[in-house]
């Protein structure tokens, strides 16, 4: 049985906000599909917290964990650590705590570690914080993007989502392609669930859902390019946008204020809805009562909310760029984010033709079985054999 240092920060500090974010999302799928092997041991870790207990319980059903205490283990913060690591070339403090227990750490969240000697396996989602900084929050971005990089090359193999974030990631990091593996991300089985007539009802009820509309699901940040559906939307003749309203599911995040004003503008006339944020038992229902999903981001590392779309069998309209196209297919209909009369004139496409809404169902269906968590944990636990043999 192999032993895994399993890294949970960013899903323990999603538990503690009300709310994973992707990574945390990844992090949970992964000990959901490890705990029914038996060829797995994991001992959870995270930086500058406690384990969550909601993370403890998932291992309930695991293989028995290497901890002695089965309380997960705490280390101390990461920029502190991930700074003295760099200057001195020396471990973190206190992993040796967490090297004696395992055989390999996996840090699945970006907070990757020196851990000399145990072989240590990084999931980096995509370079987008290199690539693009202007996109990202906080201070001294450059200094944490050094960091970063430096962490990065830490790591003995690499596990990113798409061969466009594999290759931005060579690029960015200076990493040989040969150290990175790709494993797309998978589908959750609740996106392929029927949704009864009862529910349905309840669900439009609750957030006064029109009989059709648009749906932009994202938080509201430069990145993922609200602005550009809200303008192909108002492109639109106002009575067609009042029958067809986008309705915009997502938090507010950074760099925001553009986009709340021109929803302020749009909510008055009944064009655009903000949910803000819609809990996961009723975000099944609200994809599904969509006439399509507008994903016009500037840049995505994988793109997981098209092929959910696609498994609620709902036509999406999305991005010609980054890894967008090589997660599509020939599911969706394409165009540049950037130009906004052809991300207009597909959104006017998508709703007006119902054959060409059906042809986009069945083939985004069949598209989106073709990524499974079972199959992405498969992959990894393969890196790690990989891994631990060299």
């Amino acid at each position: 049985m192999m032993r895994v240092g399993f890294g949970v920060t960013a899903l323990c500090k999603g538990i503690a906000g009300g709310g994973s974010d992707g990574i945390g999302n990844y992090t949970l799928e992964m000990l959901n599909q490890f705990g029914v092997r038996d060829d797995l041991s994991l001992v959870p870790f995270a930086f500058g917290q406690a384990v969550a207990g909601e993370v403890l319980r998932k291992l309930d059903r695991a293989a028995v964990m290497a901890s002695a205490d089965n309380s997960g283990i705490t280390l101390g913060r990461y920029p502190l650590n991930a700074a003295w690591s760099a200057a001195t070339s020396l471990n973190f403090f206190g992993i040796d705590h967490l090297n004696q227990k395992v055989d390999l750490i996996h840090a699945t969240d970006h907070y990757v570690p020196k851990c000399s000697p145990v072989p240590l396996v990084a999931t980096l989602m995509d370079a987008i914080p290199l690539s693009h900084p202007h996109w990202s929050r906080g201070n001294h971005r450059g200094l944490k993007n050094a960091l970063w990089i430096r962490a990065a090359n830490w790591a003995d193999q690499i596990i990113t989502i798409s061969e466009y974030s594999k290759l931005e990631l060579a690029k960015w990091t200076g990493i040989s392609p040969n150290k990175i593996s790709v494993i797309p991300l998978g589908v959750d089985k609740r996106w392929f669930r029927e949704v009864p007539a009862a529910e349905f009802a309840q669900v439009r009820a609750r957030y006064a859902l029109p009989e059709r509309f648009f749906i932009s699901v994202g938080t509201l940040q430069p990145r993922k390019n609200i602005e550009g559906a809200i303008l192909a939307h108002r492109s639109m003749p106002l009575a067609e946008r009042q029958r067809l309203p986008l309705v915009i599911v997502g938090r507010a995040g950074w760099k925001c204020e553009a986009v709340l004003k021109m929803i302020d503008e749009d909510t008055s006339s009944g064009a655009v809805r903000w949910l803000q944020h819609v809990p996961e038992a009723d975000l099944l229902a609200v994809v599904k009562s969509a006439s399509a999903l507008v994903f016009a981001s500037l840049a995505e590392g994988f793109g997981l909310p098209v092929l959910e779309a696609f498994a609620a069998q709902v036509p999406v309209v999305t991005s010609n760029t980054t890894s967008l196209p090589e997660v599509t297919g020939d599911a969706a209909l394409t165009v540049d984010p950037l130009d906004i009369a052809a991300l207009s004139s597909a959104m006017t496409r998508v709703v007006g033709d119902e054959a060409l809404a059906n042809d986009l169902k069945q083939r985004g269906l069949r598209r989106a079985q073709a990524f499974n968590w079972q199959a992405c944990a498969a992959a990894t636990v393969g890196v790690y054999q990989e891994v631990v043999k060299r």
